[in-house]
């Protein structure tokens, strides 16, 4: 786009179309064209004389065919703002290089957080803060459905069903109520805050899908609100990231305990329906917190339109963001200490408890017959063996390999254990080798014997 001149690309229908309101001036208006493939819109754009194309907008979504167009237009010396979040999680270290090293820009501001500026505060605004924490509700599609479920006592299946009817939630929403959109965000904020590439792929990742309307009422019961945040932090050196159900501290607004509920007086706590927030820490800063709507195609428009208007303002200049290649290794979290909060049959003695957990803060609601209890602080490995001597078992159904695969690596880092574990895949049992891949990943003898894992 130059001095308002226009061009739009229709994926779907392969149709390039210069922009009508120029049909006065002689020779400009080419009108529609058919264009194959992306290479047909790059040589028609490129041996044009009509048109000179500085931006590209890109929303897409997906990684593929998207990457593909993006790194093109880049190469071809085109500055590209998106709003696709998965691409720049995936791609988005080199992108950015690609574009600074064409002194152009690729600007994402809105792939995290809808209409929310949050991606600028963390590359221009906090350049000179070490950033310590990060950690926001990032999906307004299963907030929104947490606040209907405290707000209306209706149970999961309900609000997900309200939540497709007002569009809201896809036909398939596993991206939003697994947490992998939260996961892909969270991945670029961390890589943004710390400098480093952070995979997806290594966040460990859990939904809402388990949350119920009993979860709810324990949570009002301790006059606290569920809801689901992305996370990472810094501590001691050490770069730890996760995506699930946790309990912030009313102390501090970004100290995490598991499984998340947050304090009336924490800011976060009122962040409801479909808006996202996100709170930062920096060594020199302090806290700051971020709110507004996280999706729907305005705000999402608001944000692509300011990338857009960034890219002209710098026209032959480059926003420096600093995104390392370098993959950052993420810390285990079996060494993170945090608190836990566990129901368990009413059958559970009190003294079993205690000699499993330590001293804990019992939790009771009226017509839920069980034992509940928050936990002292403690590292996941100890909470891991205290679930144990009560006799209870995790398990785990694998929506996505990638995500399932960390669990596992994690299970076995902790406890050595491998034969209590059993991976479904495609409804049948994993190949051999898939077990083989994980245990040589985690140091573990790759010996398999039939049998051997149930």
């Amino acid at each position: 786009m130059k001095d308002g001149e226009t061009v739009w690309y229709d994926a779907t229908t392969k149709i390039i179309t210069f922009h009508e309101k120029w049909s006065y001036r002689p020779g400009w208006w080419l009108g529609s064209k058919d264009c194959s493939d992306y290479d047909d819109f790059v040589l028609e754009i490129e041996n044009s004389d009509k048109v000179n194309v500085q931006v590209v907008v890109e929303c897409m979504g997906g990684v593929e065919p998207a990457y593909t167009f993006v790194k093109r237009a880049l190469l071809n010396g085109r500055s590209v703002a998106t709003s696709n979040k998965e691409l720049v999680a995936k791609h988005g270290a080199e992108l950015i290089a690609i574009a600074h090293e064409k002194n152009i820009n690729f600007l994402f501001e809105a792939s995290v957080g809808g209409g929310i500026p949050i991606i600028r505060p963390l590359v221009q605004c906090l350049t000179a803060d070490v950033i310590e924490e990060v950690s926001g509700i990032l999906n307004g599609t299963t907030n929104y459905m947490l606040t209907r479920m405290k707000e209306e006592g209706i149970s999961f299946e309900e609000a997900l069903k309200e939540a497709q009817e007002k569009g809201y939630a896809e036909l398939h929403p596993e991206a939003d109520v697994e947490g992998y959109d939260a996961c892909r965000k969270i991945a670029i904020l961390s890589s943004l805050a710390f400098g480093q590439q952070v995979d997806f792929e290594d966040i460990y990742t859990e939904g809402i899908t388990s949350i119920t309307a009993e979860d709810i009422r324990y949570a009002t019961a301790m006059n606290k609100s569920i809801k689901l945040l992305g996370n990472s932090w810094r501590v001691d050196g050490k770069i730890y990231a996760m995506v699930c159900p946790m309990l912030l501290d009313n102390a501090h607004p970004l100290s995490g305990v598991a499984p998340f509920m947050i304090s009336r007086d924490n800011p976060l706590y009122m962040v409801n329906d479909v808006f996202n927030a996100v709170c930062v820490h920096g060594n020199m800063l302090g806290d700051s917190m971020y709110y507004g709507k996280g999706a729907g195609k305005l705000p999402t428009a608001s944000a692509v339109a300011a990338d857009v208007v960034d890219c002209v303002k710098h026209t032959g200049k480059n926003i420096k963001i600093l995104w390392n290649p370098e993959k950052l290794t993420l810390s285990d979290l079996g060494d993170f200490e945090r608190q836990y909060f566990v129901r368990m049959p009413a059958d559970a003695e009190a003294k079993a408890i205690t000699a499993a957990f330590g001293a804990v803060e019992m939790v009771s609601v009226e017509g839920i017959n069980e034992k509940a209890f928050i936990t002292g602080v403690m590292k996941e490995s100890a909470f891991n063996e205290a679930a144990e001597k009560t006799g209870h078992t995790a398990y785990l159904m694998e929506l996505t390999p990638g995500y399932t695969d960390v669990i596992v690596k994690r299970y076995f880092r902790i406890t050595g254990n491998k034969d209590q574990i059993q991976l479904i895949r495609d409804g049948t049992p994993a190949d051999p080798a898939v077990y083989a891949e994980i245990f040589d990943d985690v140091g573990i003898s790759s010996e398999y014997k039939e049998g051997e894992y149930e």
